[in-house]
């Protein structure tokens, strides 16, 4: 009974439901575990309210990046609509055990947009998720209504880097809510040219005093939703 007291539900929030241990994990220095990426990826969804943007979450995006199956897989991914998005932003992690929930040790970000038809890899750490980010990448592009030569796979190397071992996921929350405010204000690039993307937004955004910043505006979000 006190386990149960200790981690009870503090908030539900569309699909996603989050406990005490979350505000644990976002008021210290910890690694940011799914349920926090997936409310986060949640409300840029309600934020930016569009049919064209897609934020998917950390537990689909590893299933589609690991299932072996590939017909269980195409019937999977049809009700997403992929061929329809034109912003499409997945959460890497690295964990290499399908039967292990919560595992891993890495966040990173692959951000499709369709106008300039690329993949973008964002990774705080120096690539460390690459492999990763690549197989998540040739398990959707068959399903974005582009092949694989015109759907580009491009690893970010300006990517802003972080300065300890546990604010991987803080990293790809920022980045994210960069790249969808960038399209919402821009309406997306203009076609093939790399730099008409979101690279320069991010980098005035996403920088080391905003990412310490993230985990407290993160808390004062959940606490304004608790309230309500």
């Amino acid at each position: 009974m006190g386990t149960l007291a200790a981690d009870e539900k503090i908030l539900s929030y569309n699909d996603v439901v989050l406990r005490q241990s979350d505000l644990d994990i976002l008021s210290g220095p910890f690694f940011l575990n799914d349920r926090i990426i997936e409310f986060y990826f949640s409300y840029l969804m309600s934020s930016y309210p569009s049919d064209d943007i897609l934020l998917v979450s950390p537990v689909v995006a590893f299933w589609i990046g690991n299932c072996p199956d590939e017909e269980a897989l195409r019937v999977f991914m049809e009700p997403l609509n992929l061929g329809a998005k034109k912003l499409v932003i997945f959460p890497i992690n690295d964990n290499n055990d399908v039967t292990r929930a919560e595992g891993g040790s890495h966040w990173s970000l692959l951000a499709f947009e369709r106008n300039a038809n690329i993949f973008v890899h964002h990774d705080s750490f120096r690539g460390a998720n690459s492999w990763h980010a690549e197989r998540l990448y040739a398990s959707v592009v068959g399903f974005m209504g582009c092949s694989e030569s015109h759907g580009r796979y491009v690893e970010y190397a300006d990517t802003p880097q972080q300065v300890n071992g546990y604010d991987c996921g803080v990293f790809v929350i920022a980045i994210a809510r960069a790249i969808c405010c960038w399209y919402v204000s821009s309406g997306g690039s203009n076609g093939d040219d790399e730099d008409g993307l979101w690279f320069s937004a991010m980098k005035e955004q996403v920088t080391l005093s905003a990412v310490a910043e993230m985990r407290s505006v993160i808390l004062r979000l959940i606490r304004s939703l608790m309230a309500v």
